[in-house]
């Protein structure tokens, strides 16, 4: 694996705010308008509700007490073309992560993480695992810019752009904040990553940023083969 990009820089104003969130904080429920988790605006407010976090029985990683679905919504592969996001990995297990490839800190090291825990599984593993990098900076993440970046960690990872109002519907449907980001700041966005079974497409499982190498790798076999807690 090339060494991973873009780890120097200050603290952004992303990262200060999933800071002050606090880990799982920044989950959000999936029908924030009308659940009160959310301001009007959508943005993150309160603790995570105690019915949202469940035992985690088997896994390292947080496992909901309520699944999400994947989003359903069909975004533009790196090749430039059409990736329904549901229908093209349904029946695997997938990790999803919204991120940006010019962050200077969480994302660069949640993809390196995620994938020296997948390059230590069984050939035949890897191939039953997706891993899916949603952008949140579409203006600057060109196609052809996040499978460069992508292809630093593994090439057969995923990864999807768009319309900003798409990405954002699509995050917020799994309990995502996306931002749409602003001209002279740092994209804003939550740092969990999903992980989906591939018994029911469902997400069944949080990691939060800073999540080790150490926690993938012991959690994406039982991941792969459809463990519940």
């Amino acid at each position: 694996m090339s060494p991973l990009p873009n780890l120097q820089g200050a603290p952004s104003r992303r990262s200060v705010l999933l800071g002050s969130l606090g880990g799982a904080a920044a989950l959000l429920l999936a029908a924030c308008g009308s659940s009160g988790s959310s301001s009007s605006d959508g943005s993150p407010s309160g603790e995570i509700t105690p019915s949202l976090q469940g035992q985690s029985g088997p896994y390292q990683g947080v496992y909901l007490g309520r699944t999400f679905d994947k989003p359903a919504v069909t975004l533009t592969d790196t090749s430039g073309r059409p990736f329904d996001l549901a229908a093209r990995t349904a029946g695997k297990a997938m990790l999803l992560y919204f991120g940006y490839t010019h962050c200077p800190d969480v994302c660069p090291t949640t993809m390196g993480d995620i994938a020296v825990a997948v390059s230590k599984l069984p050939k035949a593993q890897q191939n039953e695992i997706q891993v899916v990098f949603v952008t949140t900076d579409p203006a600057r993440d060109t196609p052809a810019a996040i499978r460069g970046w992508l292809d630093a960690f593994n090439p057969s990872f995923v990864g999807l752009t768009g319309d900003i109002r798409t990405i954002i519907a699509a995050a917020k449907s799994v309990g995502v904040y996306v931002a749409a980001p602003v001209k002279g700041q740092e994209p804003v966005h939550g740092a969990q990553t999903l992980g989906y079974l591939p018994s029911d497409d469902k997400a069944h499982l949080l990691y939060t940023s800073g999540t080790t190498t150490a926690v993938f790798e012991h959690d994406l076999p039982l991941l792969i083969k459809g463990v519940t807690a």
